[in-house]
This record gives structure tokens, C-alpha cells and sequence, in this order.
């Protein structure tokens, strides 16, 4: 094939200065001269194309148009290791790749790393794609987003798999982007849900990563539709009063020939060393943060979702397999820092630069840490010696409850401590309670299934369990499934078992979950403090012979006080005094016993007024009914000084 040289792009200076600072500086927005770009440069109409390949011999754009060999559209080189060119007449839609004659003359064929768009798995081809066709009306969103202290706000996060929540019965594999804006976010609000989490969306090609494996830094999935299908996606959920959360992994990338390890036959975007660019757990590939390019790249995929999707925050997965050197590596496996340490400075700066960047270019956005250990100042700001974050998820939370309420209730007096352990720390970080994907897979079984006892206390545990979290100090958290009881754990080749809503105890549960996500949102003593030590105190926690506990929540200066208490057995408790802090009438305003929840009905009959008689070191106390394996929250109300109950009890 005669080869054929790419028509070079007639802005020079452009070109110049976007290279040196892709290499020498912070370079967020790479993803607007980077990649594949239909564009009308002077008398040229076509795509341009521009990539790193420092180490290259050659690098053509192949496709269609030249049979997919080798030989024809060569990009023209820079000294700084980009090759660039304009393909005339070359348009949206085409799929190409780049091929790349290595210095060992071999040639490997890739996709672009700033692909806006990919073939549909297993094609592995990246597709011209033009972003600007798109017309947005969340404007009034963005706006009051920029607005809003959300550590003051509820959140409370619906984690969903597109591809596994809801299938079609046509025979297809998977509802669309569109049809899941009808399908879905209908859904999330009837739930009171406040965020749609997704599990990454970024290109994957293997199923079963779940898009923990991403080959596709700027596009969406091209398994339920287009780039402008997903923004139409995300535009919908704006106008539904719906954050958007993705999950985005910038830990590890996967071996796939086509995808950026070995990008031009040598480690460009990970370490050469595998002690450090190579991880053992998932066999995958480990970015290097110490390369300007490799962290203007990563710096760019963040800043691209939220700029041409209007996504509203990331969840950062598996960061402490980024914070240490020696995560999950045995000794001699892995390189000490320049200090000799096992810290991974370079990444720590990433991921400071990371969040400082994106909290000042998009004000109000959320970035959320999935940090396993007890590294310091996760969500502390940069600027007071943290990481930057907004919020962490606290899996010492998720992992001492589930193994509490694995227990057979007649053990839990023996576990006392492992609810209320959480309080030495609970304000250390801004934290987000999480049920999540990774609690319900790989045999864990489903939340339901985890549960104890006979079909009825399993039931009742859940609806304790979810109670439990959403009216802890917090953000919180829920796997899709967990709100309609699913029996089978998580399987992303099938579908949710809607089916089970037929049967009234699973109606129950989804019921349960719809109305105390209604209160978290309602009440602001469940979300106005959920980061400062002053909108919760114990009442009780240490009654392990009953295995009980009470605790208050409080919005800003006391205006609102709730009451919870937790019955974690099967016994209702007749008589149960539990201190309070003012005088008043105690109104019930949920019991996860209601017969509407699929419970007994054992509650206080709507309410009850508070005596003097002291009782865990307050004046006041309420006499109660607790529920079996029941959690009751109580509103405390002034009473009416002309009816003033004769009695403890009083309907309400």
C-alpha cells in the first residue's frame, strides 16, 4: 500500500502549546485536542486525530477506509511523542484504531485512549464521535448544585448495574440509555432515593469486570447506546431532582491487548517494574503517578464526566490499593518510597491534585473514596493536610454491623460493642454508609439471605438492619435488590427478581425502604448534622442482656430531636424506659413493625408523653413497647399544656 501522510493541522501554535502542557503542567482538558475530533480547519473538513506514543516508530490511523492495514493515514510525529493529523472527509460514526510500529519493528494494534466512543463488546474498535450534538435543560440543576452543602443535605445513593437491574423480554440483552430514563429514574424517585450511583460505565470489554476493568476512559458504554443517549440519560435524571454518581477507577487497567498497556511497546502508562505496575489480585496493570501524562490523562477522564456529562461526583474505587505500595504484596514484592516507606507519595499527590481540581472547576460536585483502611484525612481538605475528598465510605461500619447481625439474635449480647465501636470514630471523617455490590456477591449471599433465623425474623432483621443505617450519622448507601429483599445474591448476567413483589413480605420490605428514605429527606435531624458530633449522642448502649440500644439524632441547635431505639431480638419488650432530654410528647413516627411492613404491630399507639422519673442520666424517660427485632424513631413534640396525657401512654 502506497503510504500516505495525514494533512498535519494548520494551528501549529495549538498544537505546541496543548503538547508541552500535556507534559509539563496540570492539563485537565486534554480530552478537548487529545483523541479523535471532527473538525473544519480552514478549508479541511474531517477528523482530527492526536495521541502519545512517545516511544513509536510509526503510528497509523487504520479503518475502513484503508482495509485496516497497516501503511495508509500515518500520523506525523513531534518531538514531544504525539502523533497528529486530520483524516479529510472522515466523519462520525467510523470506527478505527491506531497501529503502531514499535521500535522492535513490531506493530500492535490499539484503541485510543480518548476515545469518546467504542464499538459494541467484543469489537474493540474506538468510533468517531462528535460530543457538541446534545442539547441541555438541567441548567436550573447545575446552578442550585453549585449551592449546595451537601454534608448538611441528605444523600442517599441507589448503587445500580445498568445491564443487570432490568431486562427486556424482547430477547434483547439489555434496555437501552432511553428506555432506562423512563424504567429507572421513575423508580429511584417513587423509592425517595436523593442519587443514582453507577457502577462504571466507563468501556469495559469483559462482563464480568462489573467496569472495573476500563479500557475507556471518555466513553460510555456503547452497550445501551450512544455518548448523546447517556447525556439524555443524565439530563433526565437533572430534571428529576436525581444526582448521578459514577463509579470511576483509576487504580488498574486491564492486559488487553487493544487497551493501554504497552502502548507503544513500552510501560508508557504503568510502571515497568511489576513490584509496582503490575497487581497481583487482579492481574491488571498499576498507572504511574509519577508521569505528568499519565496523570493529566487520569486528571482529564475525571474532569470529562462532569464536564460533558454534567455528572455530579465520582466514587473513587479501591484507593487504598493506590495510598500503599505494598497493598496485598508479601516482603520483597513491592518498592519503598523514597523515604522507604510504604506509602505511594505519588499517588497521594494525584489524588490531591484530583480533588482540588475538580472541586474548583465544578462547585457542588461529590468525590467519594473507597478507602478500606484508617489512612488519615480521606475527606479532610487539601489545604488542612487531606486528601481532598468530599466523603469516605466507612467499611469498618459495614463490616462490624453485618457480622452483628449474622448473629443469632440469642449471640448478639455477646457482640454488644460491635454497634457502638463506630462511635470513637463516626466524626473523624465525612463518612458514607455502604450497602453495597461487593456485600452481596461471590458467595455472600443476598442481605435477606445473610439474615438469621426463621423467614419472619430474616424479614424483620432487614428491615432493622436498613433502618439501623438510614438513621445513623452518615450518608448512606444501598445495592440495588437490597430494597425489595432479593433472596439470590447478585448475579450480573440476570436480571433483579421483580417477581418477588407478588408476595407481600418482599412488597413489605420495599415499602419499609421507600418511607424511611422519605423521612431521611423529611426531617433534617437525619441529615442536617450526619458530619459533626453534635446531631448524635448515645442514650444507651450498653445493655447487652436485652441487647437494645437508643440513640438521639438533632438537627441544628436542637430545633428537631428524634428518638430511636433498636430491639435487636425476637422478644417484644413490654416496659422498656428509655431517658430522654426535654419533657414532651414522644410521637412515633416510624415502627419497622407496622403490619404495612409486614410486622406484628407491636408499637406505642402512636406515641407517649415523657414522666420525671431520670433515667440514663436524663430527667426524663418514656416507658415503651419495644417491637420484636424492631426499630422505632420517635419525634419529640411540646405538649399541649390544656392536654396533658393522665397517663405514660397516650394514642396520638
Amino acid at each position: 500500500m502506497t503510504k500516505t501522510s495525514i494533512t498535519p493541522s494548520s494551528s501549529p501554535t495549538l498544537h505546541k502549546r496543548n503538547i508541552i502542557a500535556e507534559r509539563h503542567g496540570m492539563y485537565c482538558t486534554a480530552y478537548e485536542w487529545f483523541g479523535a475530533h471532527v473538525v473544519v480547519d480552514g478549508e479541511t473538513v474531517g477528523t482530527r486525530f492526536a495521541v502519545w506514543a512517545p516511544n513509536a516508530q510509526e503510528v497509523c490511523v487504520i479503518c475502513d477506509r484503508n482495509g485496516w492495514k497497516h501503511g495508509g493515514f500515518y500520523l506525523n510525529s513531534s518531538d514531544e511523542g504525539v502523533w497528529t493529523g486530520i483524516i479529510p472527509a472522515m466523519g462520525a460514526g467510523e470506527a478505527y484504531k491506531y497501529s503502531i510500529r514499535q521500535k522492535d519493528g513490531q506493530i500492535v494494534e490499539k484503541a485510543d485512549p480518548y476515545a469518546f466512543y467504542s464499538e459494541v463488546s467484543p469489537k474493540t474498535a474506538s468510533v468517531v464521535y462528535d460530543l457538541d450534538g446534545y442539547q441541555w435543560s438541567d441548567q436550573k440543576w447545575i446552578e442550585n448544585k453549585s449551592e449546595i452543602n451537601w454534608f448538611e443535605k441528605p444523600v442517599n445513593i441507589y448503587e445500580v448495574q445498568l445491564g443487570s437491574w432490568m431486562r427486556p423480554k424482547d430477547g434483547r440483552k439489555y434496555y437501552s440509555y432511553a428506555e432506562l430514563s423512563e424504567k429507572l429514574i421513575k423508580y429511584v424517585v417513587e423509592m425517595g432515593f436523593t442519587h443514582l450511583q453507577l457502577m462504571p460505565i466507563t468501556e469495559y470489554p469483559f462482563d464480568g469486570s462489573w467496569g472495573y476493568q476500563t479500557t475507556g476512559y471518555f466513553a460510555p458504554t456503547s452497550r445501551y447506546g450512544t455518548p448523546l443517549d447517556f447525556m439524555a440519560f443524565v439530563n433526565r435524571c437533572h430534571q428529576a431532582g436525581i444526582g448521578v454518581l459514577l463509579d470511576w477507577v483509576p487504580g488498574h487497567f486491564p492486559t488487553d491487548g487493544h487497551s493501554l498497556g504497552k502502548f507503544d511497546g513500552t510501560a508508557l502508562y504503568e510502571h515497568a517494574d511489576p513490584r509496582s505496575g503490575f497487581h497481583p489480585d487482579w492481574n491488571t496493570y498499576i498507572f504511574n503517578y509519577g508521569r505528568t501524562e499519565v496523570r493529566n490523562f487520569l486528571l482529564s477522564s475525571a474532569h470529562f464526566w462532569c464536564d460533558k456529562y454534567h455528572i455530579d461526583g465520582i466514587r473513587v474505587d479501591a484507593v487504598a490499593s493506590m495510598l500503599y505500595l505494598d497493598y496485598s504484596r508479601e516482603e520483597g514484592e513491592w518498592i519503598p518510597n523514597e523515604f522507604g516507606g510504604r506509602e505511594n507519595l505519588e499517588a497521594m499527590n494525584f489524588l490531591k491534585d484530583l480533588n482540588t481540581s475538580l472541586h474548583g472547576s465544578f462547585p457542588g460536585i461529590l468525590t467519594v473514596a473507597e478507602e478500606s483502611t484508617s489512612w488519615p484525612g480521606v475527606s479532610k481538605p487539601v489545604y488542612d493536610g487531606g486528601l481532598g475528598f468530599s466523603m469516605k465510605w466507612d467499611m469498618g461500619w459495614m463490616n462490624d454491623t453485618l457480622s452483628y447481625m449474622q448473629n443469632d439474635p440469642i449471640h448478639r449480647q455477646h457482640h454488644q460493642n460491635q454497634l457502638s465501636f463506630r462511635s470513637l470514630y463516626a466524626f473523624s471523617e465525612n463518612f458514607v454508609l455502604p450497602l453495597s455490590h461487593d456485600e452481596v456477591v461471590h458467595g455472600k449471599r443476598s442481605l435477606l439471605s445473610q439474615m438469621p433465623g426463621d423467614q419472619w425474623q430474616q424479614f424483620a432483621n432487614l428491615r432493622l438492619l436498613l433502618g439501623y443505617q438510614a438513621t445513623l450519622p452518615g450518608k448512606h448507601l444501598l445495592f440495588m435488590g437490597g430494597e425489595i429483599g432479593q433472596w439470590t445474591e447478585w448475579d450480573h448476567d440476570g436480571e433483579l427478581d421483580w417477581s418477588i413483589l407478588e408476595f407481600e413480605t418482599h412488597a413489605g420490605i420495599k415499602r419499609f425502604v421507600s418511607d424511611i428514605n422519605k423521612l431521611l429527606i423529611r426531617h433534617p435531624a437525619l441529615h442536617q448534622l450526619d458530619c459533626s458530633s453534635e446531631g448524635f449522642s448515645w442514650i444507651q448502649a450498653d445493655d447487652a442482656a436485652n441487647s437494645v440500644y437508643a440513640y438521639c439524632r438533632f438537627s441544628k441547635n436542637a430545633e428537631e430531636i428524634l428518638v430511636v431505639v433498636l430491639n435487636m431480638t425476637p422478644i417484644p419488650r413490654e416496659g422498656y424506659r428509655v431517658g430522654v432530654p426535654k419533657h414532651g410528647f414522644y410521637k412515633e413516627i416510624l415502627n419497622s413493625d407496622a403490619s404495612l411492613y409486614g410486622g406484628t404491630d407491636v408499637g406505642n399507639a402512636g406515641g407517649i408523653a415523657s414522666v420525671a422519673k431520670p433515667m440514663h442520666g436524663m430527667k426524663q424517660s418514656v416507658n415503651l413497647t419495644l417491637p420484636p427485632l424492631g426499630i422505632l424513631v420517635m419525634r419529640f413534640e411540646e405538649l399541649d399544656s390544656t392536654k396533658t396525657p393522665t397517663s405514660e401512654k397516650t394514642k396520638n
